[in-house]
């Protein structure tokens, strides 16, 4: 079975859609269930089976608004950059793993908090 993650992005007009990833696949829709129906059809599964949970994506003491606002930003010029088939700067690409890493590792945390209680 594959690991879906789904993720909101925002524009910087502050316009918010989803992406959904899942190994080197991935999509984008208007919303969570868009995105993830957009990924289910590029996994060719005939049976898709998963458990979700819908977090509110507001800052926490685990991901940060600081970092969720960076995380929107670099993910922005990221879609940019690779519209125009170029890259971000090798410090941005850093920072933007870094941050990526670090609301998996929160949302890893948050979803065993929900399990234990």
């Amino acid at each position: 079975m594959a690991t879906v993650s789904i993720l909101p992005i925002s524009d910087p007009k502050g316009e918010k859609s989803y992406r959904a990833l899942a190994g080197d696949k991935h999509s984008e829709g208007k919303t969570a269930g868009q995105a993830l129906d957009a990924l289910t059809a590029q996994l060719g599964e005939i049976e898709f089976s998963a458990i979700v949970l819908i977090q509110s994506f507001q800052p926490d003491s685990l991901f940060g608004a600081e970092q969720k606002k960076r995380l929107s930003e670099l993910m922005y010029l990221w879609r940019l950059t690779r519209d125009q088939d170029q890259e971000l700067s090798i410090n941005q690409q850093q920072e933007l793993d870094q941050l990526v890493e670090a609301e998996l590792r929160a949302a890893t945390a948050r979803t065993s908090i929900l399990m234990q209680s």
